[in-house]
């Protein structure tokens, strides 16, 4: 339990030193592109206390340390003079007089608590010596699954919104055509995937991670956040809604299925 506390320690003061960025520039969204990192700094840690890591220890840690990079690089490029997203303007505006001081445990203390409680899987993942299983392979499999879904999809998007052909107009090609949100489906595979390797190294009672990760992914942050808006500055969008998947990919629905809302 020493371990885990002093990993919360340690998340929550980078968390506090990102809080002083971000009141520098005035842009708390500058917490979006740390969020993969506290993930990184907990392995790393779970790691470095653990004097031999197994061959299931040293996998886990590049996987997560792939994620955590590219995710929190694709992020702070996408941002990169922005602005402050609309999501933080909006709990700035219902927090004030007094945000900049909230902040520091509004957003960047409660992701930092948030990330602690997902990477619990981690540490047992990472330091187990139990020898590598059947299990740990289809952990294996769904994280590149997840990894392609989440970094194909960012990817595809960026170059979608690159092109001013494309303004106003709805992404519905490549992951984008079977799921409506393959980058938020990508991150459910790969922190389920760590919890199988947590399962397989014996540490079953971390399930509340993964599902806090989806809770999350599907009601606060991530799905139902953004589409709360979407549609109102996308019309388009209402019929994209019709014919894909909210969240797991699968075919194209039958209504509207011969349109294209993108073309």
């Amino acid at each position: 339990m020493s371990i885990y506390l002093t990993a919360l320690a340690l998340i929550l003061l980078v968390g506090a030193a990102a809080w002083v960025v971000s009141v520098l520039i005035r842009d708390v969204s500058f917490v979006d592109s740390i969020w993969s990192l506290f993930f990184l700094l907990a392995a790393v840690f779970f790691a470095v206390s653990f004097e031999q890591l197994s061959f299931r220890g040293q996998l886990v840690l590049v996987l997560v340390a792939v994620w955590a990079l590219r995710l929190s690089l694709h992020i702070t490029v996408r941002n990169w003079g922005e602005g402050e997203d609309y999501r933080y303007q909006s709990i700035r505006a219902n927090n004030e007089p007094g945000f900049t001081v909230k902040s520091l445990y509004l957003v960047f203390g409660l992701q930092g608590l948030l990330a602690w409680i997902v990477a619990a899987p981690l540490y047992p993942a990472i330091t187990s010596t139990i020898a590598f299983g059947p299990l740990d392979a289809a952990a294996g499999v769904l994280w590149l699954t997840g990894f392609i879904f989440e970094a194909g999809g960012d990817y595809q998007l960026a170059k979608f919104k690159a092109d001013p052909a494309n303004k106003g107009k709805v992404m519905d090609r490549g992951l984008w055509r079977y799921t409506r949100h393959p980058n938020y489906f990508g991150d459910f595979c790969v922190w389920w995937a760590f919890y199988l390797f947590a399962l397989s190294a014996g540490a079953w009672w971390t399930i509340f991670a993964p599902l806090l990760m989806s809770v999350l992914l599907l009601k606060v942050s991530g799905v139902a956040t953004l589409e709360k808006t979407i549609a109102d500055r996308r019309p388009k969008y209402a019929d994209y809604i019709n014919r894909t998947n909210a969240f797991f990919p699968g075919p194209l629905k039958k209504f509207g299925q011969t349109q294209r809302s993108g073309s």
